[in-house]
């Protein structure tokens, strides 16, 4: 196992004709060995560059990567001893499944008897044995997406890369294949990075999360501290389904924040008095209950089955607010609902620099 170091990595683009674009701005990270550690954000935000780089497949405008204490910069790829499996598959159409298993290692030298007994056993821990002789074009996407991480995984990689991995697979698949990433990631051990846009898949999977966006990292920490603990209001929006109610206020001074006239919320975070902020709180956050905070009209209801979720309009406020009920509850557009904000689960941002205030 092996660890993984970012230091100050910049990558700069520059398009013919066009001003020079920073896809990725001084990214710092450390990854411990056999660590997965997951990089979310929104298309464009840096996230795949970041990946390539430490492949090898997009140069380094500046800063180092590291595996081991040795510099990954200027290394060709097939130097790196880095495992990819990519969103597209990227199988050889005309070979089988075991040829394209053992088609990097061929290119590597390793001899035939061992690449047959690394194949052999990289197929039955990933469960792909029964289909070692058919070829890409009869496999489902499920299958194919198997092969892909066995292709990565066969040859021994130092860490691995994990490019958007259950993107093409359908919602029944992807929660299947989801848990069975993670039981492979822990009993191979590797050191791996994946990149994705699902919040839900980093979350699950991961064991620190990278929140980029616009190439710069926004926050690192666990899963819990990400949704929990978020350091600001594009990691607190982003991250989250149905996403974080937020609404514009004046803080009163007193630990509460006034949302109009006659609509003040507690929130428990100290502040100057006329101080423009933005609340934010989850869905699940929000309660129908006696003692209210305020009061709203039901605009929608949803019956998830597990849970509901009801759209308020709040009186006297100009937002709306998503709310998380109990399964199986009666609500009809139009009921009017008191609804209290939980305390300690409100969180306040400052308005200008949308920073998190404590």
């Amino acid at each position: 196992m092996s660890d993984l170091e970012l230091a100050g990595v910049r990558k700069t683009f520059r398009p013919k004709g066009r001003p020079e674009v920073e896809a990725v701005r001084g990214f710092d990270l450390s990854v411990g060995g056999g660590e997965l550690v997951g990089l979310l954000g929104p298309s464009g935000c840096g996230k795949s560059t970041t990946l390539r780089m430490i492949a090898g497949l997009e140069e380094v405008t500046d800063g180092d990567i590291l595996v081991g204490g040795r510099s990954l910069v200027g290394l060709a790829p097939q130097r790196r001893n880095v495992g990819v499996a990519f969103e597209n598959y990227a199988l050889y159409p005309p070979l089988t499944v075991a040829e394209n298993l053992a088609f990097g290692l061929a290119a590597r030298g390793v001899g035939r008897a061992e690449r047959k007994a690394r194949v052999a056993d990289v197929a039955e821990r990933i469960g792909i044995t029964g289909i070692l002789g058919q070829r890409p074009a009869g496999l489902s996407s499920g299958q194919k997406q198997r092969v892909a991480l066995a292709r990565a995984v066969v040859r021994a990689p130092d860490v691995l890369l994990l490019d958007e991995p259950l993107s093409h697979l359908d919602a029944a698949q992807r929660d299947v294949t989801r848990r069975e990433l993670r039981h492979l990631q822990r009993e191979l051990g590797y050191t791996t990075i994946l990149v994705t846009h699902d919040q839900e898949e980093a979350l699950s999977l991961a064991d620190r999360v990278v929140v980029m966006n616009d190439g710069v990292v926004c926050q690192v920490g666990t899963p819990d501290e990400i949704y929990d603990d978020p350091c600001g209001l594009f990691v607190a929006r982003f991250v989250g389904e149905p996403a974080m109610n937020i609404l514009e206020g004046v803080h009163d001074g007193q630990g509460g924040v006034r949302l109009s006239g006659a609509v003040t919320v507690p929130v428990g975070v100290p502040a100057s008095a006329g101080r423009e902020v933005l609340v934010g709180v989850r869905p699940e956050d929000l309660a129908i209950a006696e003692n209210p905070d305020t009061t709203g009209i039901a605009v929608v209801y949803e019956d998830l089955r597990e849970y509901g979720l009801v759209t308020v309009e709040l009186d006297g406020v100009d937002g709306r607010v998503v709310v998380q009920t109990e399964a199986g509850r009666a609500i009809a557009p139009g009921d009017r609902l008191p609804l209290a904000f939980g305390r300690e689960r409100t969180f306040l941002f400052d308005k200008e620099t949308e920073e998190r205030l404590r």
